[in-house]
């Protein structure tokens, strides 16, 4: 496959891959089984009487041989090769060596071998034209002779064709040796560029299988690391927004621990079910991190546990987090407007998150005196979510809280305002974050209803 790719088919310096063994015995047994076939012929056209005075008997057997045996090279040298058998078959016929089947089958095959396998396809031109030239210019001179009365045989006579009848049998005997020759020269011609032409497809066809197979791994790859970027994601916010809440509830248990005992012990109660929450939550992606790589995309099963862990957590667990966020001493509050419509499971786990990304960001940078508001909205051609935070301080304390809320998250590596963005883009919506005029943070994430509802 490396030699394919190194070789390219489109390349006007292209060459078909190297002869296997496997052809190189088989061109020996051709030559072979040509020769063997030349000397049986050769015999038979001898009883015939096809010749008035063939070549010996010997010198015979060694041009037919110096003419076949060639052939168990013709595909690693087809041009030598042909040179070297038209001038075995230019010689068979001047001598009046009596075999013209085998040798012009011969002669076929090494025209056709130079069109199919010699990468120098403007020489390969030249020499199979010149090689066809001088056979016909050679058949031309034989039928001139023949015309004249030198070369007849007793098998030319015995057709009826005799010497000076040039405008009788002769010419009908001409034109059918100037025909067959020319559908000859012409058919190993034009089968042989055939063979290259097909051995070039095949090579494209073995390029493109090559190239889709990798990039079906590339695909497999990223489909992959897609797939893990998302579980990181979910990593991040249920990490972030779960220990978000421990820190404050510890740290509020801490405060009142000698004052107010009770206080204390309802902060540290959430501060546990915050940790059992984090850990159902977390139970499922670590699982499908510590999985094994694999050549394609993440197990079907896998899937389906982290599907199956999350399709609880959409829209609807949204006042779940502004309970949380209350609990915390945060106050907040929550509003659905429009009339709610069935939205796609991703969707809905996407503003869950962005939900709970917003309240944690609030709680962790919007200062002691910070509230928040939260309205899931349902219009015609979309749903939106809208987070905004409030400080009770000053307008610049809150202004100041806002714009550190904003460097915190769009520092976060992607974890923070990028990360809602993506999670946001997937469902082909918009994120859009500000600071208002009198302080704090506002987001907004908006989805077009046709591609968030199920269907």
């Amino acid at each position: 496959m490396n030699q394919v790719l190194l070789n390219d088919p489109d390349a006007s310096d292209w060459a078909r891959p190297e002869v296997t063994p496997t052809q190189r015995r088989t061109d020996v047994i051709g030559a072979i089984a040509l020769f063997l076939g030349a000397i049986l012929s050769m015999a038979l056209y001898r009883i015939s009487g096809y010749m008035k005075d063939p070549a010996p008997d010997w010198l015979s057997l060694v041009v037919v041989a110096g003419t076949m045996l060639p052939l168990a090279f013709r595909r690693r040298w087809p041009m030598p090769i042909l040179i070297v058998v038209a001038a075995g078959c230019i010689v068979m016929w001047t001598i009046s060596v009596p075999e013209p089947l085998f040798s012009n089958i011969a002669l076929f095959m090494a025209l056709y071998t130079v069109g199919a396998w010699s990468s120098r396809r403007n020489l390969a031109l030249y020499v199979r034209a010149i090689v066809i030239v001088v056979c016909l210019g050679w058949l031309v001179v034989s039928m001139f002779r023949m015309a004249t009365g030198d070369t007849l045989t007793d098998a030319d006579e015995a057709l009826g064709i005799k010497a000076g009848a040039i405008m009788s049998p002769f010419v009908a005997y001409a034109l059918i040796q100037l025909l067959t020759n020319l559908l000859y020269f012409g058919g190993a011609y034009y089968f042989g560029n055939h063979a290259y032409e097909a051995a070039r497809e095949r090579a494209r066809a073995e390029i493109s299988a090559h190239e889709q197979l990798l990039q079906r791994g590339v695909i497999a790859q990223q489909a992959v690391t897609i797939e893990r970027l998302r579980i990181a994601r979910e990593l991040h916010d249920a990490v972030a927004h779960h220990v978000s809440v421990m820190g404050v509830q510890a740290g509020a248990a801490r405060a009142v621990l000698d004052s107010n005992p009770e206080a204390a012990k309802a902060a540290l109660s959430i501060v546990e079910n915050g940790s059992r929450n984090a850990i159902e939550e977390l139970h499922g992606l670590l699982g499908a991190l510590r999985a094994p790589e694999q050549p394609g995309v993440l197990e079907d099963e896998q899937n389906a546990e982290i599907n199956s862990a999350y399709a609880s957590l959409g829209v609807s667990s949204i006042p779940i987090l502004v309970d949380q966020a209350v609990a915390s001493g945060m106050p907040a509050s929550f509003a659905v407007v429009g009339k709610p419509r069935e939205l796609s499971p991703v969707t809905s786990l996407n503003l869950y998150r962005i939900t709970q990304e917003s309240l944690t960001n609030a709680r962790k940078h919007g200062g002691p005196h910070i509230s928040a508001t939260v309205r899931l909205r349902y219009l015609d051609d979309a749903v939106e979510v809208e987070i905004s935070n409030t400080s009770r301080s000053t307008k610049a304390a809150g202004q100041r809280a806002g714009r550190r809320a904003s460097q915190l998250n769009q520092l976060g590596a992607g974890l923070g305002i990028l990360g809602m963005r993506e999670r946001v883009a997937t469902d082909g919506g918009e994120l859009h974050t500000s600071v208002p005029e009198r302080g704090g943070f506002v987001v907004r994430a908006r989805i077009p209803l046709t591609n968030t509802t199920t269907s």
